[in-house]
């Protein structure tokens, strides 16, 4: 690979910094490297490790050609700021430690909702009914250590990606309980949007405020703490944290479904979900999701799919660059 031309593509979270080196428009990496945000006290220093990494993998490989970035922060501003982790940069760092100078940065989710576009049918789980219409848009929407958002939308091209921040919106409590959760929360971080409860963290959030609400003291440090109690039926507590989150997902992804007119279907994706997915699948998630009164026809018509591909922010960052390509 020494002379060889490739390309360098990471999907960049909160928790995790996962880094691919492809062959031109290949989705099938020829290194691979995962790193753990917490370990590196700067951006630069886990790029440094993973060049340097790819440099032993693939026999002192040359800069790459070209290099595409899914972050979990907006990417409108000068400098990206992580939401969920302490890293930042600029792309004028990149540049320089990369040696490359086509550099891109999109939306982390931007990047997984465009990897949706070319995932099979044995990539998809279905929850419920529905039939796809391949004339309406699509919503993606997923928990990691965050809550993303994003639409693909009908057009001449095939789909255009619309990126959001919607794991910030408000969140809307549906029922009493849910009510006195965002209570608790609220005294807690004061504004609660969705992704306090829809993540990984919001997991422990959740138990937390049950638990007190419960008038029991707060025993779970992790969220893989709660779903192994809950799975392993050792705790109730745990279960009903479970129960709660998939009825919160079912009711965001039916509110997200009449937002964007999603037609096309609504795609589970995301770290969390995965973890516990036969018990996502026969929760209250679908009845949540179609609950949505007068407009409950509408939404059952809508197929959910949940999707079991990893590394899908990978996958949609090579096929942004494939895209570039195609239309420079």
């Amino acid at each position: 690979m020494k002379d060889r031309t490739w390309w360098l593509v990471a999907d960049i979270g909160g928790t995790n910094a996962r880094f691919w080196a492809v062959s031109p428009g290949s989705i099938e990496p020829v290194w691979q490297g995962y790193y753990l945000v917490s370990e590196y006290p700067e951006f630069g220093d886990v790029l440094t490790h993973a060049l340097q990494d790819v440099a032993v993998a693939l026999d002192d490989v040359v800069p790459p050609e070209k290099v595409c970035f899914a972050v979990a922060c907006p990417t409108n501003l000068d400098r990206f700021v992580f939401t969920n982790s302490h890293w930042n940069f600029s792309m004028g760092e990149v540049v320089d430690k990369t040696g490359c100078q086509l550099v891109s940065v999109i939306n982390d989710f931007g990047s997984v909702a465009r990897a949706v576009m070319n995932l099979e049918a044995s990539d998809l789980t279905a929850i419920g009914d529905g039939q796809i219409s391949r004339e309406h848009p699509k919503v993606v929407l997923g928990a990691g250590t965050g809550l993303g958002v994003a639409g693909l939308v009908p057009s001449a091209s095939g789909f255009s990606v619309i990126e959001s921040e919607g794991g910030h919106a408000d969140y809307a409590p549906v029922g009493d309980l849910q009510v006195e959760v965002k209570r608790k929360l609220r005294s807690q971080f004061n504004r609660v949007c969705i992704e306090r409860v829809l993540s990984g963290p919001g997991l422990v959030n959740v138990s937390n405020a049950l638990a007190a609400i419960k008038h029991q003291s707060p025993r779970f440090a992790t969220p893989a703490d709660i779903v192994a109690a809950a799975l392993s039926d050792q705790d109730e507590l745990a279960r009903d944290v479970l129960e709660f989150f998939c009825d919160v997902a079912g009711a965001v992804a039916g509110n997200l479904a009449l937002t964007f007119g999603a037609k096309g279907g609504v795609y589970i994706v995301g770290g969390v979900i995965p973890r516990f997915s036969d018990f996502f699948i026969k929760s209250g998630f679908r009845s949540a999701f179609e609950d949505k009164g007068r407009f409950r026809d509408y939404l059952t018509n809508i197929p959910v799919f949940l999707v079991q591909r990893q590394d899908l922010g990978l996958i949609g960052a090579v096929s942004y660059l494939k895209a570039e390509g195609q239309s420079s």
